[in-house]
């Protein structure tokens, strides 16, 4: 039988356990016409591009599906009627791969990073921020406040 992997966005005000439940439907739906599901992840909550049906993000699942064409074509018409999923894509691959995806195995390493010390804060045109940059204060005579008198000089003369 052809392999498939089947990645589905679902709109962001669902929970993990309701994007579950579709993924449960898709592998009932595959059992009964002779596929299974071999691979299943959940790839969490992220950002989308650009805005798909007002969400601006979605829970994204990978699916990876031994199925007869005729049980893909089905699980795809099932998922473009339900509510609550945004997109999907299903390619046929030539193998399914063990392991976590590159997407899983990405966020494992973010993990593993130590984010702690990101290293010496560069020189910069500002210091530490607030107070003119750690500059003492300017006295020329432009910079200083002058008085009232001074700047309304020919307003109340006629």
């Amino acid at each position: 039988m052809p392999l498939y992997e089947c990645v589905l966005l679902t709109r962001n005000d669902v929970t993990q356990q309701q994007v579950d439940a579709i993924a449960d439907g898709i592998e009932a739906t595959l059992k009964e016409r002779g596929g299974a599901v071999q691979k299943r992840e959940y790839w969490g909550l992220r950002g989308l591009a650009y805005r798909i049906k007002k969400n601006r993000k979605a829970h994204y699942m990978l699916l990876g599906v031994d199925a007869p064409p005729a049980a893909m074509q089905e699980v795809e018409r099932q998922l473009g009627l339900h509510e609550d999923v945004l997109r999907t894509l299903t390619l046929r691959v030539e193998a399914i791969e063990e392991g976590p995806s590159a997407i899983l195995a990405r966020r494992g390493e973010d993990r593993e990073r130590d984010r702690g010390f990101r290293g010496p804060r560069p020189a910069g045109r500002f210091g530490s921020g607030r107070g003119g940059g750690g500059r003492e204060r300017d006295d020329r005579e432009e910079y200083r406040a002058r008085p009232r008198e001074e700047l309304d000089i020919g307003m109340g003369e006629e």
